[in-house]
């Protein structure tokens, strides 16, 4: 009887630490759920074999953008090639080559990225050359027949400040059409996302790419979200993350000192922590920025801010 009864109650005490476990582990995903990321898409390179009158990694990279942008948990920073034009036209101004026009480009005002991604498209087919006779218009070919349009490609998250990979994924996307077959003409793409997406190879590059966001956007729990303390002023923090990045008023942080351990032979980053020191609560919520009073301990110019426990 007493056995009986013994484990009952244990039963019961495993059940409410099980569901206590289950809570903790929801609140603190929800907490981290809702706030956005920065990242920046790189160009994928293109290991298919395939070559055409347009680039397969362009047209990736456009897609990709656009999902992320979609997503709703990103902020989407311009892909590498447009943020390298960009502080081109600013080392142009710099230089004093160009006319000014009252109008002064400033340096050192680039967003950084928390997270990359980058990756390798491994196999694509088109999938229109057996279709038959076609016309073409706007960069778009429609033709009789059909078509399977098929690419594979790998997918990695990088952490930007280590160059860890933080996860990778095999990405596969397969359209198949009969009757009328929508391809790409002589031209190419011309960045028309919306005008591709509808083409039998846009749709299978839109298919893998949205396996490969999806499992970006589930692994979103277990990437730590982070910014830095970019002034000090008495009792007030300024952080450089805003209702951007999803920060909201009243919203509380831990604030560190991030320590890295690296690798002495080879300089590899093996681990990184932050030793928290205090806490902050925003006051003030801008688009990029949040002013926060400083509610415990010590905060400095240049610590971590990370979101609680």
């Amino acid at each position: 009887m007493e056995e009986a009864m013994f484990s009952k109650v244990m039963i019961r005490m495993l059940g409410i630490m099980v569901c206590l476990m289950m809570v903790s582990t929801g609140i603190g995903f929800a907490a981290q759920k809702g706030m956005r990321y920065s990242i920046m898409v790189t160009k994928f390179e293109n290991h298919s074999g395939w070559h055409r009158q347009w680039d397969l990694g362009d047209a990736w990279g456009a897609v990709l953008t656009d999902s992320l942008n979609s997503a709703g948990n990103f902020v989407v920073l311009g892909e590498k090639d447009m943020r390298q034009e960009a502080m081109d036209e600013q080392d142009l101004a710099a230089s004093g080559r160009a006319a000014g026009g009252g109008k002064q480009v400033v340096t050192g005002q680039m967003t950084p990225a928390q997270l990359l991604i980058k990756g390798d498209i491994t196999h694509f087919d088109e999938g229109t050359s057996g279709g038959g006779g076609g016309i073409g218009f706007g960069g778009i070919r429609v033709g009789a027949g059909g078509g399977t349009s098929e690419i594979n490609a790998v997918m990695y998250i990088i952490d930007s400040s280590t160059g860890q990979v933080l996860a990778s994924k095999k990405c596969y996307g397969k359209v198949t059409k009969t009757g009328l077959s929508v391809g790409i003409s002589k031209g190419g793409f011309s960045g028309d996302v919306g005008g591709f997406k509808k083409t039998n190879a846009g749709k299978a590059i839109e298919q893998a790419v949205d396996e490969g966001v999806s499992f970006l956007t589930s692994k979103l729990g277990d990437i730590p979200w982070t910014g830095d303390i970019v002034l000090v002023k008495g009792n007030k923090a300024y952080i450089n993350r805003g209702s951007r990045e999803g920060v909201a008023e009243g919203q509380a942080f831990r604030v560190g000192k991030l320590s890295t351990i690296r690798d002495p032979n080879t300089g590899e980053v093996l681990d990184q922590e932050v030793e928290v020191s205090g806490k902050i609560q925003t006051e003030k919520v801008k688009e990029k920025l949040s002013i926060c009073n400083i509610t415990e301990g010590t905060v400095q110019k240049g610590m971590t801010v990370m979101l609680p426990e």
